[in-house]
């Protein structure tokens, strides 16, 4: 079990429950999984970058990503329906909790002139949505072998029915909030 997922079931949930008043042990807000999204614009005129981005994203979460196609097509990007423009991972139970302790402990703190995350990324249903300028700030990632700097969006999807009770849980797990 991971440190981060035990401290949920120890110390967060009692803590949650005392919060909030929860009648049943099924209200308690958790983290039900993390999505990581990285797009490429630039793959539309190189699909090599496109092999880049996923070696990365599947280093940086450990589980191979899917890659993502265009929905529609754009003559000024000179996009057409179906090509590939980005990858995506979904993580969910161990794996996520790895990945959240590793964003919040390490990748996070790494960041130039970090004063905390912005509080004001919810979505009005407790989901929280972070985006990376780069991908240098996880550990994973060999500093020489990167040919070009990608940033990412990670959105953390929680059973919390409000923003507050999102903040509060993400608070607990060690997020960063600005204050």
């Amino acid at each position: 079990m991971n440190r981060l997922q035990e401290k949920y079931q120890t110390t967060i949930k009692a803590e949650l429950t005392k919060k909030f008043n929860y009648k049943s042990s099924m209200q308690i807000p958790k983290i039900e999984k993390i999505v990581i999204n990285m797009g490429c614009g630039d793959a539309v005129a190189n699909s090599k970058v496109l092999d880049d981005a996923v070696e990365e994203l599947m280093l940086i979460s450990g589980q191979k990503p899917v890659v993502t196609k265009a929905k529609k097509s754009v003559a000024n990007f000179k996009l057409r329906e179906g090509m590939p423009i980005g990858c995506k991972v979904t993580l969910r139970g161990e794996r996520m909790y790895e990945f959240l302790d590793k964003l919040v402990s390490i990748a996070l703190p790494r960041v130039r002139d970090f004063h905390g995350v912005s509080g004001n990324a919810f979505d009005g249903r407790g989901n929280y949505t972070l985006g990376v300028k780069e991908q240098l700030i996880f550990p994973e990632i060999n500093f020489d072998q990167v040919k070009k700097i990608r940033g990412m969006d990670i959105v953390i999807v929680t059973t919390a029915k409000t923003d507050e009770e999102g903040r509060a849980l993400l608070q607990l797990m060690g997020m960063p909030f600005r204050k």
